[in-house]
């Protein structure tokens, strides 16, 4: 079975709000993750004739397929895009704060927020600034390995694992559908 533009639609009108809510907890960026929703159901309208599922919630699943890709996408690319912007003066249209008080009150980011910050205090010190070094500071592992005196395989190592404790500390929020 293939999807039509209808199906799409209707499909965006269901489920676009969990689609939103799945990048704002991953992403904990209201503007952000309005610019993914976007993307992610322009991408499945774009290969709709593509989709060999069935029913509903097949395709809802290829759509949290598409809204990973696009998470994944992002992450990959955002920091060249945030210096290319800033590099060329772009302003990006902010969203009201009626807008982010909406998107924080339905992903829960409150909730979110909490659950990241309890994760990250469980974390060893070692895993905390590894993670730090490579998420937020956006090193190569080669340069976070030569930053903590360690192998590159064991700078791999440490923010991997702190990357799974913050993910399993999210993964049980209310809201989170089970295809996300």
């Amino acid at each position: 079975m293939s999807l039509d533009s209808h199906d799409i639609s209707r499909l965006y009108r269901a489920h676009a709000t969990d689609v939103l809510r799945f990048f704002a907890r991953r992403t904990l960026q209201p503007d952000v993750a309005v610019d993914l929703v976007g993307e992610t159901f322009a991408q499945a309208f774009a290969d709709r004739a593509r989709f060999r599922g069935e029913g509903d919630r097949e395709a809802l699943a290829w759509i949290f397929g598409i809204a990973r890709h696009e998470l994944s996408d992002y992450f990959r690319r955002g920091a060249v895009e945030r210096r290319s912007l800033a590099r060329l003066g772009v302003q990006v249209r902010p969203l009201t704060e009626v807008d982010f008080e909406r998107i924080e009150h339905i992903a829960s980011l409150g909730a979110t927020r909490a659950a990241l910050a309890d994760a990250l205090a469980s974390l060893s010190s070692e895993q905390r600034q590894a993670l730090e070094l490579r998420v937020i500071e956006e090193r190569s592992y080669a340069e976070v390995a030569s930053a903590l005196g360690i192998t590159e395989q064991a700078a791999r190592a440490r923010v991997s694992r702190a990357l799974r404790v913050l993910a399993i500390a999210t993964d049980h929020l209310e809201g989170t559908p089970d295809y996300a």
